[in-house]
């Protein structure tokens, strides 16, 4: 099982996204205060539809909460600012991987002692940055892929009919 990290998101609609997504494929995902949002908020669940109920998620009150209840925890931390892509690393069972808030991303504090393990996905250099929930799914399915998908539906199912 994979672990996904968010430091301080801002948006409810991007984490409601990223929770749907996590939901969809059996990640934890795990919330570092201080939101930008209350996870009560209407834009959080619509987003998230109805499977944030589902969803295994912790929260955080800071950065060092986080480190001390995942003691010895493998972090890859996405990064415009990496040496490595996200496809450069092989991700272990139960790593975690770490997204910042949509308007700074990582603070440079954290990201300095983590080199070896930031990673970037590739991108224009006029570009900023991509959306945080579309990141987070490009990276995680690569994991994930890496994994030959394990515990996923293998096969895919028409709802009312049948395949030829």
């Amino acid at each position: 099982m994979f672990n996904i990290v968010l430091h301080e998101p801002e948006i409810p609609a991007n984490t409601g996204n990223i929770g749907r997504t996590c939901v969809a494929t059996g990640t934890r995902l795990h919330l570092i205060e201080p939101l930008g949002f209350h996870l009560t908020e209407k834009n959080l669940k619509r987003a998230g539809m109805d499977y944030w109920k589902d969803l295994d998620v912790t929260t955080y009150i800071n950065w060092e909460e986080f480190l001390e209840k995942n003691p010895g925890a493998k972090i890859y931390m996405a990064t415009t600012k990496a040496h490595q892509t996200y496809a450069d690393v092989q991700y272990e069972d139960d790593c975690y991987i770490m997204f910042g808030k949509e308007s700074a991303g990582i603070p440079e504090e954290i990201l300095v002692d983590h080199e070896e393990t930031c990673i970037r996905i590739p991108m224009a250099e006029d570009i900023r940055s991509l959306n945080l929930s579309n990141s987070v799914a490009i990276i995680l399915y690569e994991a994930l892929r890496q994994h030959n998908f394990e515990h996923l539906n293998p096969t895919g199912h028409l709802h009312r009919l049948e395949w030829k």
